[in-house]
């Protein structure tokens, strides 16, 4: 919980409470509404490896969370800064597209718009 505070920290996101409930989460906000809960019940360490998004066989569920940007090159360099390596970046019709991964292998997307 402490690395993903840490993280999550660093993109502007608040800890709110945790653990918490039946099922143990942590929750995080970021000053735009966004709530992340965090599970604090795995059985396992995180390796890194996104099961809905890296393994062959596929599972239902989120891929990852996109947020949207409108300057790229800022958040880029901001997200730079902070100490995030940049997993991917796409360029689709004039759409520009980042990525990050957290301490557990989630991914977050950073998405700027065409018509921005």
């Amino acid at each position: 919980m402490d690395v993903s505070r840490e993280f999550y920290g660093k993109l502007g996101f608040e800890f709110i409470v945790g653990p918490m409930g039946p099922e143990p989460v942590a929750i995080v906000e970021h000053p735009c509404g966004i709530n992340i809960n965090l599970i604090l019940n795995a059985t396992g360490d995180a390796t890194g490896n996104n099961v809905l998004m890296d393994d062959i066989v596929k599972y239902p569920g989120y891929t990852h969370i996109a947020l949207e940007i409108t300057d790229y090159d800022s958040a880029k360099n901001n997200i730079e800064a902070s100490g995030f390596s940049i997993t991917e970046e796409v360029e689709y019709n004039g759409a520009r597209f980042f990525f990050i991964r957290d301490p557990d292998g989630n991914v977050l997307e950073f998405h700027q718009p065409a018509s921005s």
